[in-house]
């Protein structure tokens, strides 16, 4: 029993550690929970690897702004991220990084900004 309890504090404690060093969101960034439900949703879909509800998600996204790190052609993939009341696909998507996706950027100005979505 005392070394449940002995387990039980390390990982109270390492848990502790590593929410401290994570520490405060830096400028361009948001989390997974300051996303709208419609994001949290797709994030989750993307995740599973789909279905998706529009052809255009999962389709490679160029970087033509040049807002994301500079990476070869392919290596970013955008996903809609549902507007409600919107008659078309909006301005909302979720752009994944790498194959498998290694990092998410979110942009609710239809790529005019990003921000990095830390988990």
């Amino acid at each position: 029993m005392w070394m449940m309890r002995i387990a039980a504090a390390l990982f109270a404690l390492l848990f502790a550690v590593c929410s401290f060093a994570r520490g405060p969101l830096a400028p361009g960034e948001i989390t997974v929970a300051q996303l709208p439900a419609e994001g949290q949703a797709m994030l989750a879909q993307i995740r599973k690897g789909g279905p998706f509800a529009h052809r255009q998600d999962g389709t490679v996204f160029g970087n033509r702004e040049g807002l994301l790190p500079q990476q070869r052609h392919g290596y970013y993939h955008e996903y809609t991220v549902t507007t409600p009341g919107a008659r078309d696909r909006g301005a909302r998507r979720i752009i994944s990084a790498g194959v498998p996706p290694v990092d998410f950027f979110y942009t609710d100005d239809h790529y005019r900004s990003f921000k990095r979505i830390r988990e």
